[in-house]
Parts: C-alpha cells; sequence; structure tokens
C-alpha cells in the first residue's frame, strides 16, 4: 500500500444516511480488507464536524480518504463537498461522491466543486464488492495520499 503506508491504516469516512447502505458499504469495504479505520457519519453536519474533529470529534484523526453521498439530512452533500473543498488544511482530502444519481448535472456539479472521483452506487452486492476492490487498489494502493494536515 503506498499513501500511508508509513503511518498505519488509512482512516476513511463514509457519509451515509441510509443504515442499509452504511451496512453495505461496511461489510464490502471490510472483505477488501479497509474497515480497520473506518468512520461514518450519518448525516452532512455530522460529517463536517468530525472532519473538523470538533465537539465529541476533537480526538478523531482526520480522514484520508471520504465517501460522500449526495442526499443527505442537514447539509447536502453537495455542501459537504463544498465546504470541504473550500477549507484549507481540508481541501486535500480526496472525496469520492459515492451515490445513487446517475444525473448529469450532479456529475458536473460534483466536478465543479473539485470532487475527485464521481462514482454510482451499484445496487448488485457482487458489483458493491468489486467498487471497494477498486477503491481499495486504486486510492489506497496505486495513489500517493498526502500525509494528514495536522490543522
Amino acid at each position: 500500500m503506498t499513501g500511508l503506508s508509513q503511518l498505519g491504516k488509512p482512516v476513511i469516512l463514509l457519509v451515509e444516511d441510509n443504515p442499509a447502505d452504511v451496512r453495505l458499504a461496511c461489510e464490502v469495504l471490510e472483505e477488501a480488507g479497509v474497515s480497520d479505520g473506518m468512520l461514518v457519519a450519518r448525516d452532512g453536519d455530522q460529517a463536517m464536524r468530525m472532519v473538523r474533529r470538533e465537539g465529541e470529534y476533537a480526538n478523531l484523526p482526520r480522514p484520508d480518504l471520504i465517501l460522500l453521498d449526495l442526499n443527505l439530512p442537514r447539509l447536502s452533500g453537495h455542501e459537504v463537498l463544498a465546504q470541504i473543498k473550500q477549507t484549507p488544511g481540508l481541501r486535500r482530502i480526496p472525496v469520492i461522491v459515492l451515490t445513487t444519481s446517475r444525473a448529469e448535472s450532479d456529475i458536473a456539479a460534483c466536478y465543479e466543486a473539485h470532487a475527485n472521483a464521481f462514482l454510482t452506487k451499484p445496487v448488485d452486492l457482487l458489483e458493491f464488492s468489486r467498487l471497494a476492490m477498486m477503491i481499495r487498489d486504486f486510492w489506497l494502493g496505486a495513489v500517493q495520499l498526502p500525509q494528514r494536515s495536522p490543522v
């Protein structure tokens, strides 16, 4: 594993409000061997508090990779993406939009807001497992991720 091998396991933040999708994502990421440093935020506001390490999240490590759904309560995925990419110290965290949307307007808006990738969630378990393996192999294997920002 490149990127964070000298620092230990990567920390992945899954931002997802659907309990079934959280369970499925956690299962396939565990099968892919990347669930050790997994954090889960159930809405956009909680995701931002976790990323900023505010309040009860002050002692959490900053994530190395964010898997972000678009349809979230409190703050939408679009708002979370915009806030992350507009904040010095956070903007270099890779954000992969992982959503059911296939709308060209969502795809364009996410890349305009500097998403690092846009992936449509597969509905089939086998396809979701393949996607998790691709995320692991590319984002946690081939890509050099930046070191965690101390800020």
